[in-house]
């Protein structure tokens, strides 16, 4: 993982995979309740009339000049579980995020959910 810094200035920056294509736009990042780690950030794609925001995970993400680096393909990345652009992610969707990733899902300890938005 990568060091923070202040992830409100990654907003605006592009968001690439790891052939340096560009995915979409970084509109937020998500850190994980438990940890207050960024975990996932979600990535403008799609035509200006219907624009979505895309949930991409940040584990082996890099910042460089401009951008953000993913770990994962753009495909991948574009089909993953989205929510309108001025949408909120449903708890009870958080399962859908992680398995489009592969990722295991475990909600907090009371079943809080996972991710927060910053």
């Amino acid at each position: 993982m990568f060091e923070a810094g202040d992830i409100r200035e990654w907003r605006g920056h592009d968001v690439v995979d790891p052939e340096g294509h560009k995915i979409g736009t970084l509109e937020s990042v998500y850190v994980d309740t438990a940890t207050d780690d960024p975990s996932f950030a979600t990535v403008t794609v799609g035509l200006p009339t219907r624009r979505r925001l895309v949930f991409v995970p940040l584990d082996r993400a890099t910042v460089g000049p401009g951008y953000l680096r993913v770990a994962h393909d753009r495909n991948l990345v574009k089909r993953a579980p989205s929510i309108d652009t001025d949408g909120v992610l449903p708890a009870t969707d958080e399962p859908e995020v992680f398995a489009h990733y592969e990722l295991a899902y475990v909600p907090g300890l009371k079943g809080e959910r996972r991710l927060a938005r910053r």
